[in-house]
């Protein structure tokens, strides 16, 4: 079933804060059993399962994270979001990394994530 713009932007809601609580288990249950996640660095797609370990990564090497969201909005089907992640590095430098997410949004989970970043800008995490 196709969401309202509130429902989608719901989705979105409880989405990022999950994400940036570390709530693995919530991020989880926000995506839909079969979902996809796109990333333009690399042209491939992973499934939530593979999505949820590069996340519970980026949770223990990214501290104090929080996505400061320049714009948010509801599309047909789903929502897109522009936002900058900032975080607090293992070495106590500071992170950031803008990116754009485009999700389709289903029965209130996101079966597809879109995601638009620059990979360079990722490096700091990997250090």
């Amino acid at each position: 079933m196709m969401e309202s713009p509130t429902e989608a932007t719901d989705v979105a809601e409880r989405f990022f804060r999950a994400v940036e609580k570390g709530d693995i288990d919530e991020v989880g249950q926000v995506y839909a059993p079969s979902a996809r996640i796109w990333h333009n660095f690399s042209g491939r797609s992973q499934s939530a399962e593979e999505n949820l370990k590069v996340l519970g990564w980026v949770a223990h090497k990214l501290s104090n994270r929080r996505y400061d969201v320049l714009r948010r909005v509801a599309i047909p089907g789903g929502f897109m979001q522009q936002h900058v992640l900032r975080g607090t590095l293992s070495d106590g430098s500071d992170f950031e990394m803008p990116a754009c997410i485009v999700c389709q949004v289903a029965d209130g989970r996101i079966t597809l994530l879109e995601e638009y970043l620059d990979p360079a800008q990722a490096e700091g995490l990997r250090a």
